[in-house]
């Protein structure tokens, strides 16, 4: 991949080129991000939904908040290019960031067991509203520790890559994110297995106490020894940044203003929120159909994140190292469109058949579909990404797919409850499967749609344009703080 935007650096002895056993070190914290992932929306909204009876919309919009933060993953990337923290710019941010994510994952789930308690006693009803306001705080607690965690480990990325490393890096690190969720789903299924059938919170609480203690725990470990010395040894922020070593570093205004400088931003913005609200607008409601339609149990619906990832793990290899070099990234993210598309009508197909496996294989191919967007979309993303404001510009990427993420965990929950409502399910104490088809198929056709939507965006980026408007607004902010 030529990636246009950051410079050739020529290589010093005191800056080594990072190596593929690096790059599978720092792979192992997108594989904690991968765990925690599964934890917080698979494992939390299933219990919820499924086995403690909150209505959909509610669990999945009380996690959605946590989305909803993304705005701090501006102000953490521009703070992580100007403001070192514990001796670094971006190590120190994410280390906080992570035991942040422990601490607020853990109490959400002790605050999960008052709603149950609320539920089993009087029903759904007043006295459970401020514990879900409690549960939507403490989310957002998790989405600021997230924001702090993941923006500048991204912006690492960029830092410590160079044109000829840059599609390697990428593939690793994101496939690894995939080995997470397989590893999640094994650590689930371990946990799981001894509450198979328990609908109670007095059944739940201990196995599940014990799966958010020992899994965060474990996330924590990695993320810090993934990191630790990489960005002393091989991060060429100073090298690369006009910006860099001056006292009067760019401010939050300026890279806000160099954000904006271009139009191509604002294109490129657009088609990650369609592009990602495509994808992930079944991430709330794929365990309880496979529940509720295919009879699965915890977990087995659970498993269906492995197949994904599986799946995704495999696009991602064969679009780092075949199909970018072969077709280039645009072609790359409109062939993995219409493979999204045609996997998601899939999904709502093989509702018909009532067969697990079918139901399985579908959740692979559409993982492998998105295996081509993440990767192409993650490369496309590091070109128009400016070297003086990259933690910045990568926290205006993450604000997209965040703002997507948690539209879209709201929006599978809006869509399910409305096509219950539009099918009668919503009024039967056990909905049969005819009622409950259409409503779960709404929300697959939905995202087939906002496919190629996508599409329509990605295909008016230019990266040239970018790079000219970037470079003068960047001369221009540096000029005015001279002057």
């Amino acid at each position: 991949m030529a990636s246009s935007n950051i410079p050739a650096i020529p290589k010093t002895p005191d800056i080594p080129q990072i190596g593929l056993l690096t790059m599978f070190r720092l792979g192992v914290f997108n594989m904690g991000l991968g765990i925690m992932s599964l934890l917080t929306l698979g494992v939390l909204n299933r219990i919820m939904i499924a086995e403690l009876k909150v209505p959909a919309l509610v669990a999945a919009g009380a996690i959605a908040v946590h989305q909803f933060m993304a705005p701090a993953r501006v102000w953490f990337g521009q703070m992580s290019d100007a403001k070192p923290l514990l001796g670094h710019h971006r190590s120190g941010y994410i280390w906080l960031g992570i035991l942040g994510m422990w601490a607020s994952a853990f109490v959400a789930v002790q605050i999960i067991w008052r709603i149950g308690e609320s539920i089993e006693q009087s029903g759904w009803g007043v006295s459970v509203y401020p514990w879900v306001g409690l549960l939507a705080a403490v989310f957002a607690c998790y989405g600021l520790a997230l924001s702090a965690a993941s923006t500048p480990f991204t912006a690492l990325l960029v830092d410590v890559s160079d044109d000829k490393t840059q599609p390697q890096i990428v593939g690793i690190g994101w496939g690894m994110l995939m080995v997470g969720i397989l590893a999640g789903v094994g650590l689930l299924v371990a946990t799981t297995g001894s509450i198979e059938g328990a609908t109670s919170v007095a059944e739940l609480r201990g196995p599940i106490n014990r799966l958010f203690i020992v899994a965060p725990a474990l996330v924590c470990a990695i993320a810090v020894g993934s990191t630790y010395g990489i960005e002393n040894r091989y991060s060429l922020l100073k090298q690369r940044s006009a910006a860099s070593g001056r006292e009067d570093s760019l401010t939050l205004k300026e890279a806000i203003k160099i954000l904006g400088a271009s139009r191509q931003t604002g294109l490129f913005f657009c088609f990650l929120l369609v592009l990602s609200l495509s994808i992930f607008t079944q991430d709330a409601i794929l365990e309880p159909y496979g529940s509720q339609l295919f009879g699965m149990s915890i977990s087995a619906s659970a498993q269906l994140n492995g197949f994904f990832a599986i799946g995704t793990l495999l696009g991602i290899i064969c679009t780092a190292f075949v199909l970018v070099p072969l077709l280039g990234k645009k072609r790359t993210i409109k062939v993995g469109c219409v493979a999204a598309s045609a996997c998601l009508l899939l999904l709502a197909a093989v509702g018909l058949t009532a067969n697990p496996l079918l139901l399985s294989a579908a959740v692979g191919l559409f993982g492998l579909a998105a295996g081509l967007l993440t990767t192409g979309s993650i490369l496309l993303m590091i070109d128009l990404t400016a070297a003086e404001t990259a933690g910045t510009f990568i926290g205006a990427w993450g604000l997209a797919q965040a703002m997507a993420r948690g539209g879209a965990t709201l929006l599978g929950g809006i869509l399910l409850s409305l096509g219950k409502n539009l099918t009668g399910a919503a009024a039967m104490t056990t909905p049969t499967p005819d009622k409950l088809l259409p409503a779960y198929a709404l929300v697959f056709v939905v995202e087939a749609v906002g496919m190629l939507i996508a599409i329509a965006f990605v295909s008016k980026v230019d990266i040239q344009e970018f790079k000219l408007d970037a470079k003068r607004a960047i001369t221009a902010a540096l000029e005015s703080d001279l002057d």
